[in-house]
């Protein structure tokens, strides 16, 4: 009889058993998908497509990462972080349309787009709070991140006047902050697109590396690429005043504002030639020019309205904006600005600012 018992009960509880394994496999195949977890693209696959917030805005850089052979690389698994510039940039930079890009060679372009790529991901949130923070490009040279904000504060004073004499009243003082968030001087549109194989930010400018080396090299290269400009009073002036060294020096990193030749007879008339630097006295040159470099890197988003730049010289040049134009004042300008017309060329050794008006300290 006890056996018997333990039999039935035995079997009882396989039966129960796999009735319970069945209901858990119905319930299981039954059961809804509910991981909305998106599948990531890549980046390349991000450009081509236009998908998410990457937009269709990238049909220029596209373009030229493709005929670049730069696909692959962007298609594979990796940590990537690609800046980005929008078709605007490519625009602005004298690419138009994709003829200008099929007339770059393959090397041309990879030498651009691989200094706007970095070989590690850097996501938004480990972005630090500075200014010119380098990074290792995919090319191995750097290039500079800034982010945080700039305070400028800037004082007034009032006057009142008496018969022939004029005396101060009250200085009052007015600060302005701005938010920077840029690579070389170009700015960072958004916080960055995910990709499966890093990220990608969307820029307002096209990167130039620093493939002539050295800002007195890099001067002379410039009209290469911008026949407009002519610098020949400069290396002129440099030449003569003796100061090519502070311009190929790597001690530190400096900052030129490069005035080119029309910019030297804006402001003074009587230059018209080389030969016209050639007869000016070797001091007065050395000062002039010395007043042209701020010894640090400054890009132009690091510039804000109203404030000084101390110069190599010991004077300081004003800078001011407007919402078309970076401008900068010497002392002795009379109050006419110089514009800066062509930002943040990227040099081995710093930055150089193209202006239109000679700088008199």
């Amino acid at each position: 009889m006890s056996t018997n018992r333990r039999t039935v009960i035995s079997r009882t509880v396989a039966l129960v058993s796999l009735s319970v394994l069945a209901m858990l496999g119905y319930l299981t195949a039954c059961k809804p998908n509910n991981d909305n977890t998106p599948t990531l693209s890549t980046i390349n696959d991000l450009l081509v497509n236009g998908n998410g917030s990457a937009g269709n805005r990238f049909t220029l850089l596209n373009l030229a990462i493709q005929r670049a052979n730069l696909g692959a690389t962007l298609s594979q698994a990796g940590t990537y972080t690609l800046f980005a510039p929008t078709d605007d940039a490519f625009k602005a930079a004298g690419y138009a349309d994709a003829n200008a890009i099929n007339n770059l060679s393959v090397a041309q372009l990879q030498a651009i787009l691989q200094y706007h790529l970095l070989g590690t991901r850097l996501d938004a949130t480990s972005i630090p709070t500075a200014f010119n923070t380098p990074q290792t490009t995919a090319a191995g040279s750097s290039l500079y991140i800034s982010r945080g904000t700039l305070t400028t504060t800037t004082s007034a004073t009032g006057t009142s006047t008496t018969g022939t004499s004029t005396t101060a009243t009250s200085t009052s003082a007015t600060s302005t902050t701005a938010s920077v968030f840029s690579v070389n001087g170009a700015r960072i549109l958004s916080t960055g697109t995910a990709a499966s194989n890093g990220v990608i930010y969307p820029i307002n400018r096209l990167l130039l590396p620093p493939a002539f080396g050295d800002i007195a090299a890099t001067l002379q290269a410039i009209p290469t690429l911008y026949p407009s400009l002519s610098f020949s009073f400069l290396s002129a002036a440099v030449s003569r005043a003796g100061i090519t060294s502070v311009l190929t020096s790597t001690t530190a990193p400096i900052t030129v504002f490069a005035p080119t030749n029309a910019a030297f007879t804006a402001a003074v008339p009587a230059i018209q030639s080389v030969g016209d630097i050639n007869a000016m006295p070797v001091d007065s040159l050395r000062k002039i020019l010395t007043y042209h470099v701020v010894p640090s890197r400054v890009y132009t988003p690091l510039v804000t309205a109203g404030s000084s730049l101390t110069t190599a010289q010991g004077g300081t040049i004003t800078a001011g904006a407007s919402t078309t134009a970076l401008t900068v004042t010497g002392r002795r300008n009379g109050g006419t600005a110089s514009t800066i017309t062509l930002p943040d060329v990227t040099a081995s050794n710093g930055v150089i600012h193209v202006i239109d008006r000679l700088l008199l300290p």
